[in-house]
């Protein structure tokens, strides 16, 4: 259990928007349990094909580390073969078999603890966790259009996260604060989602010493006890496509391995550009590099809890511009929830993608594409649930409203239909006979209020009706309502000497280097 006690009151926030949700009584849940199967694609031969392909790209090509000496020597001793490409870039090639037994000791799921233990989150088995969109420069609304992110930007975002039943993490780097030093930063974004959000989240991966100050972050706020034995805090990291695992992210890596922290290891394929144009060549060096990484944090700490990743990008191969959320990619998160099966490992994949430049028709369409593949793939751990437009280049206040309704409906998607006696509803029909309306049968006024899921943002009124109430599109509802949520936003308590102890140690690090820009 978490050192932090249950808040004895919701946020002032929280009963609002529940009253915002429709009739529908589902609001929060810490996580999402599959009640739905997953959907296999393809058969054990296809799947054999794929993970011999990876072995052979392992065993004939490998993987190239850099300027991270101490990776390439744990790797060594654990097997792989060694040679050098210059004198801080090195080959390791693997005997196929070799990076599956490492994943061997890597747990099948974890909990990631957030300081309100109601909302700790499992990651892997039947689990999904919903986290928003992550990495954006630009933020974008309709008042002030594009533009770069500010830390006021990335505080709203926590606190849009926070307020959604929807959203079950608080995520990472929700958008770039750029009014903010790059080596300051990630101290500022930590401490906003521990300030202003009570949920798990991911810590800092764009240098080492940054990521071990977000861990004694986690330690000021859970105990370096609790810590030491418990996941806390989890790093996202890319491999640099194609079959490069580069110094920073391995460097990273074994320090949260090292402090047993979770860590997602994530190849961002471009299919044509730094991954073949064929999706199963793309699944299977896929498959490589993320394995890799996981393999890593093993060498460090056996069992330290780890997170297959999948992006899989299309391109448009006249203008060689990326392409999200397009049926190519969607399939190829279904074949990695199957691979992520195999070795009884989480997986991250796919999540609300479009490149859309506006909350519009085009960026649901593709949003809906990309996450039904999520979900369909038996996805664990589904990063960019909300907000992400532009290709990932903009995080959006409006899309952000949006995708979190779509998630809410997913919620009860997920669920699956439940069949008994009172599901049945013989008594429905038999109550008043045929050619008789069920409005008033008593098995309707018994589940009126939770047969459905009701979405408290969409419009399902007459069009008379709402031509009547102004003609507003879901855009309008959406910017109203995000300016709604942070006008009624509570912050979740935080105890004052943690709060105190997080302040103190950002300032004794900030005052300690100065400020760079790049």
């Amino acid at each position: 259990m978490a050192p932090n006690p249950k808040p004895k009151r919701r946020a002032r926030g929280e009963k609002k928007r529940s009253a915002q949700q429709g009739q529908n009584p589902h609001l929060y849940v810490p996580y999402l349990t599959r009640g739905i199967p997953t959907y296999d694609l393809m058969n054990d031969d296809s799947l054999t094909k794929i993970e011999a392909m990876a072995d052979r790209i392992l065993a004939e090509i490998g993987i190239e580390f850099r300027d991270d000496p101490e990776t390439v020597r744990l790797f060594k001793n654990a097997g792989g073969k060694v040679s050098d490409v210059s004198e801080t870039a090195w080959n390791i090639k693997f005997e196929p078999g070799l990076i599956r037994d490492l994943l061997k000791t890597a747990p099948a799921q974890f909990i990631q603890h957030a300081r309100n233990p109601t909302k700790s989150v499992q990651i892997g088995g039947d689990a999904m966790v919903f986290a928003p969109a992550y990495g954006s420069p630009f933020v974008m609304d309709l008042d002030k259009g594009r533009r770069y992110g500010t830390m006021q930007d990335f505080d709203n975002f926590v606190k849009l996260a926070q307020s959604s039943p929807w959203m079950h993490h608080s995520g990472g780097t929700i958008c770039e604060p750029t009014d903010i030093p790059v080596n300051k930063r990630h101290l500022d974004m930590i401490y906003s989602h521990i300030r202003y959000s009570d949920r798990a989240f991911l810590g800092s991966i764009t240098a080492p010493e940054r990521a071990e100050d977000g861990i004694d972050m986690a330690r000021i706020v859970f105990g370096v006890e609790f810590v030491e034995q418990n996941c806390v805090i989890m790093g996202n990291f890319n491999s640099t496509s194609p079959l490069v695992w580069d110094g920073v992210s391995t460097q990273g890596i074994r320090t949260y391995a090292a402090a047993n922290q979770g860590s997602i290891h994530l190849p961002f394929l471009l299919g044509g550009a730094v991954s073949p144009l064929t999706m199963a060549g793309s699944i299977a060096q896929n498959l490589a590099e993320t394995m890799v990484g996981c393999a890593l944090t093993q060498l460090v700490r056996p069992g330290a809890p780890t997170v297959l990743g999948s992006f899989l990008v299309s391109l448009a191969m006249r203008s060689g511009s990326p392409t999200f959320g397009t049926p190519e990619p969607a399939l190829g998160s279904l074949v990695m929830g199957q691979l992520a099966r195999r070795l009884n490992l989480p997986l991250r994949c796919a999540g609300n993608f479009t490149t859309s430049k506006l909350p519009d028709g085009q960026a649901m369409q593709q949003s809906m594409m990309s996450m039904m593949s999520a979900i369909q793939s038996g996805a664990n751990y589904i990063l960019h649930a909300a907000g992400f437009l532009d290709g990932l280049l903009s995080m959006s206040y409006e899309k952000f409203v949006m995708d979190a309704d779509m998630c809410g409906a997913l919620h009860a998607y997920v669920n699956g239909i439940q069949v008994n006696d009172e599901t049945l509803a013989f008594d429905a029909l038999a109550q008043n006979g045929p050619g008789e309306h069920l409005f008033g049968c008593d098995h309707t006024m018994r589940h009126y209020k939770t047969a459905y899921w009701d979405s408290g943002f969409n419009d399902d009124n007459t069009f008379e009706t709402w031509d009547e109430q102004g003609s507003i599109n879901s855009m309008q509802r959406a910017n109203t309502q995000w300016k709604q949520t942070l006008a009624e936003y509570t912050a979740p308590p935080l105890d004052q000497a943690i709060d105190e102890a997080l302040q103190e140690f950002i300032a004794k690090k900030k005052s300690s280097m100065e400020d760079a820009w790049y």
